[in-house]
């Protein structure tokens, strides 16, 4: 079976986009004629303003700017200085993120020494005989409700 091609090439589609854009602005200026002169000229101020809009779009592209910063920081950040910034810049997460892992190993450490204390004292506020400690079920004893660790 023969497939369709719906796809052109970027020079067929510039092509195409050049011709709709006559055929409308042609269209556009034909009508023009018939509006009022008011409002032909506000249609004529906002085009100005459209095309110049369009101009300082297309100089921004073309030109990238430091936006945001102020000329000191601008100064810094370009100068001989802004290669340490840069470098404190981006190391500071990852010394934040270490920074938060051993905080995080330190409470998880802290938190087993409290469970373990807590089975520890109430292994030796019960009352159990000597021989229960080498019991190998002592662990399943210790699990049961109302026999071991409270809970």
């Amino acid at each position: 079976m023969n497939r369709r091609q719906d796809t052109l090439d970027p020079a067929a589609a510039s092509a195409l986009e050049a011709r709709f854009a006559l055929k409308l602005t042609a269209r556009l200026s034909e009508q023009a004629q018939k509006v009022g002169p008011d409002i032909g000229e506000r249609l004529r101020v906002a085009r100005e303003q459209a095309l110049e809009r369009a101009r300082h779009a297309r100089a921004a592209q073309a030109t990238p700017a430091v936006i945001g910063l102020s000329s000191a920081a601008a100064a810094i950040l370009s100068g001989a200085g802004g290669r340490w910034w840069i470098t404190l810049g981006s190391a500071l997460p990852l010394l934040a993120l270490v920074a938060g892992l051993l905080f995080i190993q330190d409470w998880y450490a802290d938190q087993q020494i409290a469970a373990a204390a807590e089975i520890d004292a109430s292994l030796l506020a019960d009352d159990l005989p000597p021989k229960a400690y080498g019991d190998s079920g002592f662990v399943e004893f210790l699990k049961t409700p109302g026999n071991g660790a409270r809970q």
